[in-house]
């Protein structure tokens, strides 16, 4: 097997370097493409089958170091009990929006083997088809950009909700980036558990935040999956 990504994982030289390049789902593969002419987005990411396949197709087809599980950030968000939906030209869009102590009560704790079991069966199907080809990465979006999407309801430019919430209420905000935190913790062991060896956090609009507001408000959950993970 290509080890070379796990072996730069841990600090090991290699040559040549793995690189990681974001990608628009796949939107540069005519097979990606024709797979997903014929289903909905969410209907792929939750059909291990064919969520395996499409993860498949970089690796057969462009000969990468690793593969990336395809999936979307905001499955966990949608097992946490709201609506998930994906609007040609507008992107996703989550309901009801979490603004308040009432709507982050409402949000539940995921039991990733009951709630999202269809990421795990994607992930075993992988293992057994990568086993003599790359390793796999797992991923889950950080505590901070699964809040965003929440608070605004979709994606936005101008972030207003989220740092009105963040500067009228810090005390129920941090419970919901505690509640995210508990989700996306049980969510990326899960992953590991089902065998995935390494995984990914991504913090995309962490980047709205100044210093102060992300050591305050973003950093502290941030390091506690870190250091939780690290026992995994």
């Amino acid at each position: 097997m290509n080890d070379a990504f796990l072996r730069a994982c841990k600090g090991y030289k290699v040559r040549p370097v793995p690189i990681w390049l974001m990608r628009q789902a796949g939107r540069y593969l005519p097979e990606y493409q024709q797979i997903r002419g014929e289903v909905d987005f969410l209907t792929l990411c939750k059909t291990p089958e064919l969520a395996a396949e499409v993860t498949l197709q970089p690796v057969d087809i462009l000969g990468v170091d690793a593969a990336i599980l395809f999936s979307d950030i905001l499955i966990p968000a949608e097992a946490m009990g709201l609506e998930l939906k994906f609007i040609e030209g507008q992107g996703p869009i989550l309901s009801p929006t979490i603004r308040d102590k009432e709507g982050v009560s409402s949000l539940k704790t995921i039991d990733p083997k009951k709630d999202v079991p269809f990421v795990l069966d994607t992930i075993k199907i992988l293992r057994e088809k990568l086993k003599d080809k790359v390793p796999l990465i797992g991923f889950s979006g950080a505590p901070f950009t699964l809040a965003t999407y929440m608070i605004e309801g979709g994606s936005t430019k101008s972030f207003f909700h989220t740092k009105r919430f963040m500067y009228e209420n810090p005390k129920v905000f941090k419970e919901l980036m505690n509640k995210l935190c508990s989700t996306t913790l049980s969510y990326l062991s899960a992953q590991i558990e089902a065998g995935v060896q390494a995984v990914q956090m991504f913090d995309t609009w962490a980047g709205i935040l100044h210093q102060d507001e992300y050591q305050s408000f973003v950093l502290p959950f941030v390091q506690r999956i870190f250091d939780y993970l690290k026992s995994c």
